[in-house]
């Protein structure tokens, strides 16, 4: 499968390091910044860069737009004359830029992507949402699919829940790591060093993770599991309660929206 990516910076860095790593995919990538496009090239040396946007889309089957939203109508403006519609795959990456944005800009229907993934694709961790455009053919969707599953796992879902998606997915990754250092300063404060803290903190995360996927227990179920009448975890749970954290969390997914 050959893909050209725009944009190599957190995001598309990520994405380039896990396709990069799956050994499934030709690389282009293209970036204004040539140190970055330099370190991509010697981590990996089958990676094609370049700083011409339009000699990287062509040829390719996907073509994966990653930069700011602002800076999409700069960029489709650039490369839309080197795409070809009948053949190529466009898909956007940018918070925002739906399926029906790409194909205004660009001035003509085709098979066209949204994509919100998040940056744990680095690692094939990531939790990506795709929405379909109004005339994108299943075969499209299911080589979009298939790319992005080598970086995580895959959701696809209307265009209109992307955006809560990446809330819960992308933004939500920022929120878990702020639980992650809120449990870590507890541990310090109780009497661990930062890095033990941490360690146990990562752990528990995990162990949480597992115990879920490996059962398909609802969250409920498992915290039943270590909830005893007068013990010290449901003091702990109502402490939660009592400062609001439930809604204070379902606040957070929704403050972008």
């Amino acid at each position: 499968m050959k893909v050209s990516v725009i944009g190599a910076g957190n995001m598309g860095g990520a994405l380039i390091h896990g396709w990069a790593k799956s050994g499934k995919v030709s690389l282009t990538i293209a970036d204004k910044n040539k140190e970055l496009l330099a370190k991509f090239k010697k981590t990996y040396s089958s990676i094609t860069t370049t700083t011409d946007n339009v000699a990287a889309v062509k040829g390719a089957e996907i073509v994966v737009l990653v930069v700011k939203p602002w800076l999409m109508p700069v960029v489709l403006d650039e490369i839309s004359s080197a795409l070809d519609l009948d053949k190529q795959i466009i898909v956007s990456d940018a918070a925002n830029f739906t399926t029906e944005k790409l194909e205004k800009e660009i001035g003509a229907p085709g098979q066209y992507c949204y994509v919100i993934p998040n940056i744990a694709a680095e690692f094939g961790a990531s939790m990506s949402f795709i929405a379909e455009g109004s005339v994108t053919s299943g075969e499209s969707l299911e080589k979009v699919q298939n790319l992005y599953n080598l970086c995580g796992d895959t959701l696809v879902v209307t265009e209109n829940l992307v955006g809560p998606g990446m809330m819960m997915a992308s933004c939500g990754i920022a929120y878990v790591m702020r639980y992650i250092r809120a449990q870590m300063e507890g541990g310090c404060e109780m009497g661990f060093y930062p890095q033990q803290a941490k360690q146990i903190a990562l752990q528990t995360m995990q162990g949480a993770v597992s115990l879920l996927k490996e059962t398909g227990w609802h969250p409920e179920e498992a915290i039943d599991k270590v909830t005893t009448p007068g013990g010290v975890t449901i003091k702990g749970l109502n402490e939660l309660d009592h400062a609001g954290f439930n809604s204070a969390v379902i606040r957070s997914l929704k403050a972008g929206l």
